[in-house]
């Protein structure tokens, strides 16, 4: 590594990763907010916006344009 590199690196605060997980491993953890309702709140947070979509997509009356083929037949042409 350059020196000055080094020496910037040194001024930042950056460790190495050993150093790191040499750091954590030594705190003592315990699980927080995320740890414990983390999945049940992702999980509700899916349910309600697939519930809304769904209830959008079927029950407010948006017209879709959907094919017309089937549905619509051509006029005749007027002769002028």
């Amino acid at each position: 590594m350059f020196p000055m590199a080094r020496i910037a690196l040194s001024h930042l605060g950056v460790q190495s990763i050993p150093q790191t997980m040499a750091r954590q491993s030594h705190q003592k953890w315990a699980p927080d907010f995320h740890d414990k309702y983390g999945n049940a709140v992702l999980a509700s947070g899916a349910t309600f916006c697939i519930a809304v979509w769904a209830y959008t997509a079927t029950q407010i009356g948006i017209e879709w344009n959907l094919s017309p083929v089937g549905r619509v037949t051509p006029k005749e042409w007027r002769d002028q």
